[in-house]
């Protein structure tokens, strides 16, 4: 009997089908997409109905050559990369690849990799989806038009390898938005009065002062406060009113992507990408023994919530058993989607409710197991009871002014028992018996004063449900575009909240100023409408694609004219020249934005700047140079550390007979020393954070280039336990998770963090 051919994406994929394909079928894998638009062209023939120049990937050639060989003498082949739109391009352009008189293809979509859901799966394999096929061709070439068309320009105008992203500049305008209604935000004061009350018996409680004469009390300054608690002094307070009332909170549904993701920031502190990566490996299998990989998770690419009617049964079986039957609810829970959500797959849970974290924490890595426990606990939590919150508000009167008192308590904790969601507690403080016109005693009047706060800079997590909310990308994209505007250096993630660079502000403004209609919130949302519409037939790629360029294109002309370039004027700084009185513009270097006099060449003026908290632009004062224990390779005098344009650096101290230099900062990165020394034999110099001409991370030491010492893995200072190196590095695979190795020749050492 011949054998058919199955191909999926990835080889952990490949081997966790095999074991439950046998004989029958020969699995290879692309290792990703085959073919793409070309590099060093648009690749986009506008006058030809967009139609897309598709070329082998430089570097996949091998992979073709393979699959044509596996694929030589087999007339069935089931294509099954991911269910999803580049999972069907992937499928769409292997067909195109392998296609030949006779042979037949079948598209195959495997949701979960269980032994069940494959056979099944292949079982009742499917046609190749066309409309699946165009959409995701269309986001595409939608995404090439704008990078290869917007980035050129800001080359010219801007800065040599800079780039725009038709969703990712749209990201980044939101930061840089919310960044400007902070500098812009001016603070209030405000002052709040709390009561300290007792009843006929214990606990005392606190009561905030809410109204007086019925009508919201604002408390606007000191003096106000003192008066109102000098006039509270001398009045009764009685219970008015005490509400009481059961609130039910009903369980959150199973995880869609961006939820997954949220959570998994806040409660694990993984970043969105971290993520996908470790759901990834989820989904496509973790051996559970040797040679036995199990899929543990559903596919993770998903904005639905529907679980199939199995998966729920097992969720039932297991709340039963492990919290009784007063935590499972007569019916089924059951969740709507939001509007406009595909739902060829179901929510993100485990494959098997009876793989338990406990159980299978032995075979997983200590970030796996984080992840699959929050998968699983969801899950379960999504088909128990609601949990049931008794609330009692207190209303007190004091005269002409009203306060109000408020507790809660957990009467029956439902799903709570199992999975609480972020920032929702369960318990306040809890009140005494009262009743309705009850005295009560004051002990203490406390004024606070306030300030009103501007609105919080965005997390990974709140950008992700920004995105969401407004519409900009789809659950395979939110990792992506918050990788790329940190790398392409728009923004910077400090402390956990997104903050735009410098760089970035400029090309935000350039590109909001003269692309309002391509980088706006609602037009790009429309536009991922647009994808879906193609994706469900109801609309041609052609005519969004040339709906879309229309647009573009008049946008595109006129900027190609009008943009100011910083490479040449520059930009109005409002500020004047110290030297010449002439104004100060802002230009764009190698080394990133700094204020140059207008009246160049006749005045050479240039400073670094920063700004305030205000948003406004201030010069920075050159450092005085500082002497370092360090002598001139050259001619033998002091060094000593200076501050330049460009960033610090080394300059002898016999200048200008000597002008020897070394820089501190490598030609497109930052000097940040992290406590290690270097390891190079005679070396005294510190590992420093660096970035490279890409605006990837990499460390190195702090002498170069007299010491070239670099590495791109992350020093961590602990020892190595094996060779006694002074510090070990941190990796992280798809299969190993993240773990520590040492890097010296001939060690071999490698351990995990809580080793």
């Amino acid at each position: 009997m011949q054998k058919s051919l199955l191909i999926v994406e990835s080889p952990t994929k490949a081997r966790t089908l095999k074991k439950y394909l046998g004989r029958d079928f020969n699995v290879a894998a692309t290792v990703g997409h085959i073919k793409d638009l070309p590099l060093k062209k648009l690749g986009v023939v506008i006058e030809d109905g967009f139609k897309p120049e598709y070329q082998t990937i430089p570097g996949k050639e091998k992979v073709v050559r393979e699959l044509k060989k596996a694929a030589a003498t087999i007339n069935e082949i089931y294509l099954a990369p991911d269910p999803d739109r580049e999972g069907e391009a992937i499928a769409w352009h292997v067909a195109e690849v392998l296609k030949k008189k006779g042979r037949v293809f079948y598209r195959v979509l495997f949701h979960e990799l269980t032994e069940k859901a494959i056979k099944a799966a292949i079982e009742a394999p499917e046609g190749l989806d066309r409309n699946k096929f165009e959409a995701q061709k269309a986001r595409r070439i939608l995404d090439r038009l704008v990078g290869y068309q917007i980035s050129p320009l800001l080359w010219k105008k801007v800065q040599s390898g800079l780039s725009a992203g038709r969703v990712q500049s749209v990201a980044v305008r939101i930061i840089c938005e919310r960044e400007r209604e902070i500098q812009t935000f001016v603070s209030k004061e405000y002052w709040r009065i709390t009561a300290e009350l007792e009843g006929e018996s214990p606990p005392a409680f606190l009561a905030k002062l809410t109204k007086k004469d019925g009508k919201k009390c604002v408390i606007p300054d000191e003096d106000t406060a003192r008066s109102i608690v000098d006039e509270l002094k001398g009045v009764d307070f009685l219970v008015e009113k005490v509400v009481q009332k059961t609130q039910r909170r009903r369980p959150p549904a199973p995880f869609t992507t961006s939820k997954l993701q949220q959570e998994a920031i806040r409660k694990l502190g993984f970043s969105a990408k971290k993520t996908m990566v470790i759901a990834q490996q989820l989904y496509e299998g973790i051996e559970l023994g040797p040679g036995e990989p199990v899929g543990l998770i559903t596919y993770m690419r998903t904005d639905s919530t529907r679980i199939s009617p199995e998966a729920v049964d097992e969720a039932r079986e297991v709340i039963k058993l492990q919290f009784g039957s007063e935590y499972l609810p007569a019916k089924p829970n059951s969740f709507k989607n939001e509007k406009k959500v595909q739902d060829a797959h179901e929510a993100i849970r485990p494959t098997s409710v009876s793989l338990t974290p406990d159980e299978v924490a032995p075979y997983l890595s200590k970030d796996q197991l984080g992840l699959y426990r929050l998968i699983w606990q969801r899950f379960i939590a999504c088909q128990m009871r609601a949990a049931l919150i008794d609330q009692t508000s207190i209303l007190i009167s004091a005269g002409p002014y009203h306060l109000q008192a408020t507790g809660s308590v957990v009467r029956f904790p439902g799903f709570t028992a199992l999975y609480a969601e972020s920032g929702k507690g369960e318990e306040s403080a809890k009140l005494p018996l009262l009743s309705a016109g009850m005295k009560l005693t004051c002990h203490r009047l406390e004024p606070k004063q306030h300030f009103t706060q501007p609105p919080p800079r965005f997390s990974e997590a709140s950008l992700v449900k920004e995105l969401e909310e407004n519409g900009i990308g789809r659950p395979s994209t939110y990792a992506t575009i918050l990788t790329n505007i940190q790398e392409k250096g728009y923004v910077e993630l400090l402390k956990g909240y997104f903050r735009p660079t410098e760089l970035g502000f400029i090309v935000n403004d350039l590109l909001v100023k003269n692309f309002p209609d391509i980088i706006d919130v609602e037009f790009t949302a429309r536009m991922e409408d647009n994808l879906d519409r193609i994706e469900e037939g109801e609309a041609s790629s052609v005519e969004v694609l040339r709906e879309f360029y229309d647009h573009f294109r008049a946008e595109l002309e006129w900027a190609v004219k009008d943009m100011p370039s910083t490479r040449g004027v520059g930009l109005n700084s409002y500020l004047k020249c110290p030297r010449c009185g002439r104004e100060l513009t802002i230009k764009t270097g190698k080394n990133g934005p700094f204020l140059a006099c207008s009246g160049f060449p006749q005045c050479r003026f240039t400073s670094n700047y920063k700004r305030n908290e205000k948003g406004e632009i201030q010069m920075i004062e050159p450092l005085p140079a500082t002497t370092i224990d360090m002598s001139c390779p050259e001619c033998g005098k002091p060094m000593v550390q200076k501050q330049g344009r460009y960033g610090p650096f080394l300059a002898c101290s016999g200048y200008p007979e000597c002008k020897y230099t070394s820089s501190l900062k490598n030609e497109n990165g930052s000097l940040e020393p992290i406590g290690i020394s270097c390891p190079q034999d005679g070396c005294d110099g510190e590992l420093v954070t660096r970035k490279s001409r890409r605006g990837k991370t990499f460390y190195g030491c702090s002498r170069y280039p007299e010491c070239t010492f670099a590495t791109w893995y992350k020093p961590i200072c602990q020892a190595c336990p094996q060779c006694g190196a002074t510090f070990l590095v941190e990796k992280n695979t798809k299969k190993q998770g993240t773990y520590y190795a040492c890097i010296t020749n001939g060690c071999g050492f490698k351990g995990y963090p809580e080793d």
